[in-house]
């Protein structure tokens, strides 16, 4: 008798809600061949807050928790602290992570949690109509900003990485891009080595910023958002590697 139970791949074989060309997909993709790779699935543990990326757990074949728009790091924080041999993850939005959870980011990086964070920057809030993001571009149309966003009444755009990178607390920071081939499998790296770093117990927090294209809040064809993250988005964010444990 068969007393062992196989589970399917991490990524589920499911139907997608998310709009045509949109990065999130792609990014779940790596995450889960990530897992499978490591092979730590029963030690994992994803958190998914509120925006595009709400149903990762309909993807993710793995413990999920859903919490509050913005808390994913401190919940993280929580479960890796109270669970030390569980493998904990964040993966959120820019409106989710530089916005409303600005304050939670910086604290868990500040205070060197051992949690691997995926961060989806694609410049606008995608989930709620298309407003105008902390990492909106100068220039960039969004609902909130139909001339563009001006430096002089919306600011400038919110370099996570950069700022996460001084803190000696953060112990990988890297960003990273899906609008091509190569960029994609450069972003697989990136995701592994910041599990890597967990599973090897190194004491802090990774973070891999992944820029991820949004036809649809963007109003542009698939091919035209690619193309918009290599001449324009890539100038206010350089892809690289800004600080690593090793």
């Amino acid at each position: 008798m068969k007393t062992v139970f196989d589970r399917t791949p991490t990524l589920k074989d499911c139907p997608t809600h998310y709009c045509p060309g949109c990065g999130h997909g792609i990014a779940h993709r790596l995450v889960a061949e990530t897992i499978d790779e490591l092979d730590i699935r029963g030690r994992t543990i994803g958190i998914a807050p509120v925006g595009c990326a709400v149903l990762a757990y309909n993807y993710l074949d793995v413990d999920m928790i859903e919490v509050a728009h913005g808390r994913a790091p401190a919940v993280a924080t929580g479960m890796k602290r109270t669970n030390p041999d569980k493998i904990i993850f964040s993966y959120q939005g820019d409106g989710d992570l530089a916005a409303i959870g600005t304050a939670e980011i910086i604290h868990a990086a500040h205070r060197a949690e051992q949690i691997t964070v995926i961060f989806i920057n694609n410049a606008v809030f995608g989930m709620t109509g298309g407003q105008m993001a902390p990492t909106t571009i100068l220039g960039q149309v969004t609902t909130t900003t139909p001339l563009g966003r001006d430096a002089g009444s919306q600011g400038y755009p919110l370099q996570i990485s950069e700022l996460l990178a001084i803190l000696p607390g953060a112990i990988y920071v890297e960003r990273c891009s899906l609008h091509n081939p190569a960029q994609i499998r450069n972003a697989k790296k990136a995701i592994k080595h910041g599990f890597e770093l967990q599973v090897d117990n190194a004491k802090g927090l990774s973070l891999v910023e992944i820029l991820s294209p949004c036809p649809t809040a963007w109003r542009m064809s698939p091919v035209e958002a690619t193309q918009w993250i290599e001449e324009e988005m890539i100038k206010v964010f350089p892809l690289g590697r800004l600080k690593d444990y090793k």
